[in-house]
């Protein structure tokens, strides 16, 4: 009796770890949204975690009189130092960026407060002052 209970209880921790793991690194699906960020912040009472906010301007092709229909919220893991840093610079400067994401199967309170994890930014190209743009097209003196 008592090496069967343990053969059960044994295999349910396996099956539980599993689940675990799988929830923690399983990926439901990528993809990439554009638009311009509008809030960072790190946040948590127990867990501090990095939120966002990207404002995706659909102009028009969501149907709603909701501005916040068209926010996009997400979170950066910890470790993505480089991600946060750009992030806040992209949102003080009102730049538009490509933001790739993961998606997984469940929120995970010491990982984020959303199921979108952001993987890579794209930044659109730098337009040039236009005093600069005027000074390449004006002859020369």
């Amino acid at each position: 009796m008592r090496k069967t209970l343990f053969w059960i209880l044994g295999i349910a921790l396996i099956l539980l770890i599993g689940w675990i793991t799988f929830l923690y690194y399983g990926t439901y699906s990528e993809g990439v949204r554009a638009g311009t960020v509008i809030k960072l912040s790190r946040k948590g009472v127990v867990f501090k975690t990095w939120e966002g906010q990207l404002n995706i301007r659909s102009f028009g092709a969501v149907n709603s009189n909701n501005s916040l229909s068209e926010t996009f919220e997400f979170s950066i893991e910890s470790d993505q130092e480089h991600i946060i840093k750009t992030l806040e610079e992209v949102s003080l400067s009102g730049e538009r960026v490509n933001l790739h994401y993961i998606e997984r199967y469940r929120v995970l309170p010491w990982r984020g407060s959303t199921r979108y994890f952001i993987t890579k930014i794209e930044r659109s190209p730098q337009k040039k002052p236009a005093s600069e743009e005027d000074a390449e097209r004006a002859p020369f003196k």
